[in-house]
């Protein structure tokens, strides 16, 4: 999981590709999609095919789902890009598109979502009925919604929005970006510090 290479903390939970990947001390807790990924792994050579002639496209596999950027591609070629990932899909119709900021992307075709899996790893982790913790979600996409929905409808925790522009969310706060939420997150360790 690229998120655990890059933090490298051990003793934290980490869940990646919109909650179906999900893991904590070096152990898989869940995967709602394994059997998926030869099928993603397919996907993600096809992809990587059809968009190698467009100038800016990447193609990211994540494990369970696969991300076509196109926010360095020419503007004319955004529908290209979108047809041509529709054009793979039709082979594989337990495989779905959604967009994203500047990105499509193709995941299973499953009842999961990122509000799901904090439900899980609330559950996992017997946090649920815990009245030593608060739940904070921070988010930028659109899927993040369903998160900060199980946040909202739970009246355990907080989701926080980041977005340069209001917008509505279920979200119960907003920072503007990256700096905000490094802001955000430092304040909360100098808090636990002094408390």
């Amino acid at each position: 999981m690229q998120v655990l290479e890059f933090v490298k903390l051990k003793e934290l939970c980490y869940a990646g590709s919109h909650g179906m990947d999900i893991m904590g001390k070096e152990a898989n807790l869940f995967q709602p999609a394994r059997d998926f990924l030869p099928m993603i792994d397919e996907v993600s050579k096809a992809l990587l095919e059809v968009t190698s002639g467009i100038e800016g496209a990447s193609v990211e596999d994540n494990k369970f789902c696969v991300s076509v950027h196109y926010r360095n591609v020419d503007e004319k070629d955004w529908e290209l890009v979108a047809r041509l990932v529709n054009e793979v899909l039709e082979d594989f119709p337990a495989l779905k598109v959604t967009n994203g900021r500047m990105v499509l992307e193709v995941r299973p075709v499953i009842d999961w979502d990122k509000g799901k899996a904090v439900e899980f790893l609330l559950q996992s982790l017997g946090l649920s009925d815990s009245e030593n913790v608060i739940p904070i979600y921070i988010g930028d996409d659109r899927t993040d919604e369903d998160a900060f929905k199980v946040l909202r409808e739970r009246n355990c925790g907080y989701g926080i929005l980041v977005s340069q522009v209001p917008k509505e969310t279920e979200a119960f706060y907003s920072l503007r970006d990256p700096s905000e939420v490094m802001e955000f997150l430092n304040s909360l360790v100098r808090w636990k510090k002094h408390s």
